[in-house]
């Protein structure tokens, strides 16, 4: 897109990341894509490819060992390292928004000894929310306990989709701690758990729209006990640890979504002006020019909301609408248009032989984690309801 380009030396590094993800990383993605020794091989050698680079974990703060770069300005570099769905960990982002939460709500102690490795990329981090027994988009319900045993919590529960914690050096676990008589919005607590602590169980790997294995994971905690000094944040506080930690993200993956939307738009364009069928190239049909108008207006639209939300947020403003917007706008844009560059594809979409098919899951995946659409909708719409000033173009 041509429209509210970075400049000056964010526009240089925009410029190196570009020629990074297309010319190393995509080329890659297939055996990236297997998951395997081959993969694993292949990943270390981007992130040192990165590393020398310069465009290792460049949205890390300085103060913790990252490039330190400002937020509005990692927003621009994050919508190319989204261009691939392996960007973020080829060059050490993935683990950005932990760390701004460790930054934020963690002690002096959790901060040395977790976040060094996560910039250096020696682990990744996980995070213990959702339950496969009570609705994810609503936390409150939340079943696993956390209970206090002199100066041990011991923690019993259930969790699932807990994304990428075979990887991960620790789990930042959400447990009820509080009594019933506390409001329900002051009852979790996040606790940080090392993987490698007895009872702390991994199950499976959980298959996901033909996804066998995938990094989602379900886990048991089984009188798990961790030092009282685990507990990240206050007691009773996990709700805004959390959304500390889900604000920026939903920012971060607004940003990456347009990237991989603006990939598929340029494959569904490339199709179209090379595709014959029906005495005419595809690109001369009026029903894919829909396509092609449609897909760039959404784009466009979904690339501005999420600027403006970084930009809120990055001058200290309340962006929880903006963010709100961002999060269902953007996924429903992702998802439209990938499924027309599947359409455009034909059968070839359906294949793995383009990466269509792996974006339309991470699309569909996109409309419930960090919250489903229609959650967002009504949040959001409950805000502009008690405040309809409040709405960003006023």
């Amino acid at each position: 897109m041509t429209t509210n380009h970075p400049e000056g030396h964010i526009a240089d590094l925009c410029a190196r990341m570009r020629s990074f993800i297309d010319n190393q990383v995509i080329p890659a993605e297939p055996v990236l894509a297997r998951e395997d020794d081959d993969a694993r091989k292949a990943l270390d050698q981007l992130r040192t490819q990165a590393k020398e680079l310069g465009l290792w974990a460049l949205g890390h703060p300085a103060d913790v060992g990252g490039g330190g770069v400002q937020f509005l300005d990692f927003v621009y570099l994050n919508e190319i390292i989204g261009r691939s769905e392996f960007g973020q960990l080829a060059v050490g982002s993935v683990s950005m928004q932990d760390t701004l939460m460790l930054r934020k709500h963690g002690t002096e102690e959790q901060r040395e000894r977790w976040i060094p490795p996560l910039v250096a990329g020696e682990f990744l981090p996980s995070v213990g929310l959702t339950e496969p027994e009570v609705a994810g988009s609503d936390p409150t319900l939340i079943t696993t306990r956390a209970e206090l045993d002199g100066d041990t919590w011991v923690i019993n529960g259930h969790k699932w989709f807990t994304t990428g914690v075979k990887d991960a050096g620790y789990c930042t676990v959400f447990a009820r701690t509080e009594p019933e008589d506390v409001p329900r919005h002051s009852r979790i607590s996040a606790i940080i758990v090392p993987t490698d602590t007895p009872g702390f169980e991994i199950l499976r790997s959980i298959p996901t729209m033909g996804h066998d294995p995938s990094d989602h994971y379900e886990v048991r905690l089984s009188d798990v006990r961790v030092p009282a000094e685990n507990l990240l944040g206050e007691r009773g506080k996990g709700f805004a640890v959390a959304q500390d930690r889900l604000g920026p993200g939903r920012i971060f993956h607004g940003m990456r979504w347009l990237g991989q939307a603006q990939r598929a738009y340029e494959l569904m364009c490339e199709r179209a002006n090379t595709r014959y069928v029906h005495g005419s190239l595809l690109a001369e049909k009026g029903e894919v020019h829909r396509y092609i108008a449609e897909s760039a207006a959404q784009i466009h639209a979904a690339r501005l909301m999420t600027l403006d939300a970084a930009r809120a947020m990055d001058s200290g403003d309340d962006a929880r609408i903006r963010i709100g917007l961002v999060k269902f706008w953007c996924a429903r844009m992702l998802h439209d248009v990938v499924d027309r560059a599947i359409q455009v594809h034909g059968a070839l979409g359906l294949t793995a032989d383009t990466p269509l098919e792996r974006m339309y899951r991470q699309a569909r995946y996109a409309r419930i984690y960090d919250g489903p659409d229609e959650v967002h909708r009504m949040s959001t719409a409950r805000k502009l309801l008690r405040d309809p000033g409040a709405a960003p173009w006023l």
